[in-house]
Order: C-alpha cells, then sequence, then structure tokens
C-alpha cells in the first residue's frame, strides 16, 4: 500500500468494511482476523464489558465455523481522520430484531493495509 489515502479514500473503505468482521471478502479464518488487528487491538462490547484481542480473535474463530446469515443495516456513516495514519469511523447499525447500536472504530492505515485498534459498540435504549 502506498501513501495515507484521502478522507474521501478512507471513508470508501472503510465503509465497506463495516461493520467489523462481517464482510466475508475481507476474510473468515483466525490468520484473516489477526492481520486485520493491530496487536494492541482490544474492544468494548455493547454490555459495557471490555475484551482482548485473543477473546475477540477466538469468538471470531467459533463464529465462522458456520456460516451465520445477517441482515444488519448501517447507518450515518462517517470517517474523521485523528492523526495522518489514523481514521475514526462512526456509524449506527441495526441489528436483527431492531437492536440498536452506534458504533465506533479506530483504523490504522499501515504499510500492510488497514488494521483496526479498537472499537466501541453502544446500545440505543427503545424510545
Amino acid at each position: 500500500m502506498g501513501a495515507t489515502p484521502s478522507l474521501e479514500q478512507a471513508t470508501k473503505e472503510l465503509a465497506a468494511r463495516e461493520p467489523i468482521f462481517h464482510h466475508p471478502e475481507f476474510g473468515t479464518t483466525r490468520a484473516d482476523f489477526e492481520r486485520m488487528t493491530d496487536e494492541s487491538f482490544w474492544e468494548v462490547g455493547a454490555s459495557g464489558r471490555v475484551y482482548s484481542r485473543e477473546y475477540v480473535l477466538d469468538t471470531l474463530a467459533d463464529r465462522h465455523r458456520t456460516r451465520v446469515e445477517e441482515n444488519w443495516v448501517v447507518s450515518g456513516f462517517a470517517c474523521r481522520p485523528l492523526a495522518q495514519d489514523l481514521f475514526l469511523a462512526t456509524y449506527q447499525l441495526e441489528q436483527d430484531r431492531g437492536r440498536l447500536s452506534r458504533r465506533a472504530t479506530l483504523w490504522r492505515f499501515t504499510a500492510g493495509g488497514w488494521k483496526v485498534l479498537y472499537h466501541q459498540g453502544t446500545l440505543i435504549p427503545a424510545a
């Protein structure tokens, strides 16, 4: 990969990758997810629990042993540059059965491609 992408290019590329870990074209194996995540990756789930990279990788490996149909809808996607190679992606995710959450992912553009540093999901209470 070359120079850090423009904001327009980063927005397009990251929108295609969100929600993270749910696009088979970017990989479905543990090795794929290891390449996609920075070694310091961690996550805060919608429950508020903190998950380590190892826990997330184990969970993803288990999930992808069988194909699951997901009908999720991303809306309000935005991308903001935070540093030369660091971008914040935010969006709202509607999952099955009307579960709504706000999502935020920190992405770093590296010589090896996009790497996820951090992800958080926060539930939106029903009105």
